[in-house]
């Protein structure tokens, strides 16, 4: 029987390309490809793949919150999420989240392969760098990894977070609405509560929230990044 592999990237150029790489090993298959992370759950749902490799900046539904309502469902997923960056915020979101796997985006070529095998025999992949951290004691329960963290910081509700991230990647009240089948004015009074939690003033200060909390990720020229500012809003995600 072979290995069924779900696969969700929104950019299908890249999706092109890993569906290729795995589907070079013997006794995989691609079951099912996805472009967003509400795309992804419906077909984990519908599908129920033996791996699922999810992108973690994804429209809709981010591949953390993805993961977290994969395995409400159905606690057996086995999840890898791909990344471009190995901060250590992101490690800990992301395994908190239930990921048995994490792979970087520069490294898929190298590393995806033995990720998959490595859950294929009920085993955990992460990188060295995740590795050290987890030798180091980081990551326990509860504890911060980085010593320099704010304590304290206000948690967004699962909800909350779907909320952030659709109305930081452009959608309207009226659309979020539609999206996760709610009222326009359920949305609103979450949009209400969400700015008063994180002391935001604009609908800017939500989209820089959510680029330095991982809720949505972008891309840029690299002369481009030093143009988000360092300061503003953090905060431990739910």
């Amino acid at each position: 029987m072979k290995l069924r592999i779900l696969l969700a990237d929104d950019h299908e150029i890249v999706r092109r390309g890993l569906s290729s790489l795995l589907q070079k090993h013997e006794g995989w298959e691609i079951c099912g490809e996805a472009s967003d992370g509400r795309e992804a759950l419906e077909l984990a749902k519908r599908l129920k793949p033996d791996v699922i490799i999810l992108d973690i900046g994804m429209p809709n539904l981010n591949g953390l919150s993805t993961t977290r309502q994969m395995l409400q469902h159905d606690p057996n997923f086995k999840i890898i999420v791909l990344t471009i960056t190995d901060s250590d915020q992101v490690i800990r979101e992301a395994l908190d989240a239930g990921a048995r796997g994490f792979v970087l985006k520069s490294d898929a070529a190298r590393d995806l392969v033995s990720a998959v095998e490595a859950l294929q025999s009920k085993r955990m992949f992460f990188t060295p760098r995740v590795n050290d951290l987890v030798l180091a004691g980081f990551l326990e329960k509860g504890h911060p990894i980085s010593r320099t963290e704010p304590p304290n910081l206000p948690v967004l509700t699962a909800r909350e977070r779907e909320i952030t991230q659709l109305l930081a990647e452009g959608k309207s009240s009226k659309e979020v609405a539609s999206l996760l089948n709610l009222s326009t004015k359920t949305v609103e009074t979450h949009r209400s509560n969400i700015m008063r939690k994180l002391s935001l003033h604009s609908i800017r200060d939500l989209v820089v929230y959510a680029i330095k909390n991982n809720i949505i990720q972008i891309e840029m020229p690299m002369g481009m990044k030093n143009e988000i500012p360092n300061g503003g809003p953090q905060t431990t995600v739910a």
